[in-house]
């Protein structure tokens, strides 16, 4: 069964789900929508998004578990190969995954990504370049990845 802790981050609220043993969610939610457990399992993700959002990590380690079909899981692990500071498009994940026709498909499973900026769904633009949807917003998305181009995230520009 899964608990919920909230935190103000940069972008506004940030939703951790999380079992005993491991992270099930992370995204920016508008308001708290349940009761905010925070934990020690909780408390290190979000110590960890913090230190990814300061510039000083890129490499996220606290136990997370993956949820989704077996396609989904599969777009999850490709999207955690994209080194940082580099992005893919979404043909170019459906390739990595053995399914050359599947970009929209990928589309629908980078949208449903559950654990937002440590599995880095941010890091997939459409084939001509633009930034195209993300669940926390395309100036979130825009942030992210001028983060990892050595641009600090600042307040002021959400």
């Amino acid at each position: 069964m899964s608990r919920y802790a909230f935190y103000n981050f940069e972008f506004g609220v940030l939703k951790i789900g999380y079992t005993d043993s491991a992270v099930v969610l992370l995204k920016k939610v508008d308001q708290i929508d349940a009761d905010s457990e925070r934990s020690a399992v909780s408390d290190l993700a979000f110590h960890q998004i913090c230190e990814y959002l300061k510039g000083k990590r890129r490499i996220f380690d606290f136990p997370c578990e993956l949820n989704g079909t077996a396609f989904q899981k599969n777009v999850w692990n490709a999207l955690c190969q994209i080194p940082y500071g580099e992005t893919r498009t979404y043909k170019q994940i459906a390739v990595a995954i053995g399914n050359p026709k599947a970009s929209r498909a990928v589309g629908m499973a980078n949208n449903k990504n559950p654990i937002t900026i440590a599995v880095p769904c941010h890091r997939v633009i459409g084939a001509d370049g633009t930034l195209t949807g993300y669940a926390g917003g395309l100036s979130m998305k825009k942030a992210l990845l001028e983060l990892e181009q050595g641009r600090p995230v600042r307040k002021e520009e959400l």
